[in-house]
């Protein structure tokens, strides 16, 4: 599928162009039985592509959430260094082809949480719009919506790429444009323009009228 020029691409970034999978359940399951959460129960609830401050929230009673919210977040940072965050194919060689003002990643984790995974994997983003931003999270528009008001882009000319059923839904609720990555759901739980496997099926490129995206199925 093609997407004309001038595009604005817009990345989630944990399942888009990392995995922090490995890190994640590590952190997560450890917290859990910190917090006297069954299997079961933990098992229940969507981890990917929510905001931590909403995962606990649905786990634990409201006066236990700030203390548990500080531990995950520190748990996560500072698990980075263990290694389980990877660049996922596809990602070095897509933004190296984009041009300054053109992309930004948007994302559901902490500022301090995204900045470390990013860097752990040699990702210097222009334009980072992460949990500390906004007040709604995906699949609220909100985050989507802001990232194109900061690099002054048209909602319509901006392309979406998400692993996620909620980011999906933010970008559609954006009036943008989307495409599914199916690299932690199935292609059939991802309602898209297009889904692809991972971000090696998409190209830029870059003409003097701008961006031109190509994701092939």
């Amino acid at each position: 599928m093609k997407f004309d020029a001038p595009a604005t691409l817009l990345f989630d970034n944990d399942g888009t162009l990392l995995s922090s999978l490995e890190s994640v359940v590590r952190c997560w399951t450890a917290w859990a039985r910190e917090h006297g959460i069954g299997e079961e129960e933990f098992a229940a609830v969507e981890l990917h592509g929510r905001p931590a401050a909403e995962i606990v929230a649905d786990l634990l009673p409201a006066e236990r959430v700030p203390t548990a919210l500080a531990r995950i977040e520190r748990l996560e940072v500072e698990d980075v260094a263990n290694g389980g965050v990877v660049p996922l194919p596809g990602t070095a060689e897509l933004l190296a082809s984009l041009p300054e003002g053109s992309w930004a990643v948007v994302t559901s984790a902490t500022r301090e949480l995204a900045e470390a995974r990013l860097r752990a994997v040699g990702i210097e983003a222009p334009l980072v719009i992460c949990a500390d931003d906004i007040v709604r999270g995906k699949p609220d528009p909100e985050p989507y919506l802001l990232a194109a008001r900061k690099l002054g882009a048209d909602p319509a000319r901006c392309v979406v790429f998400e692993d996620a059923p909620a980011g999906l839904e933010a970008g559609r609720r954006a009036g943008m444009r989307t495409v599914g990555l199916a690299t932690t759901h199935t292609r059939d739980q991802l309602r898209a323009d297009v889904v692809v496997e991972h971000l090696g099926s998409v190209t830029a490129q870059v003409t003097a009228e701008g961006v031109t995206v190509v994701a092939e199925d």
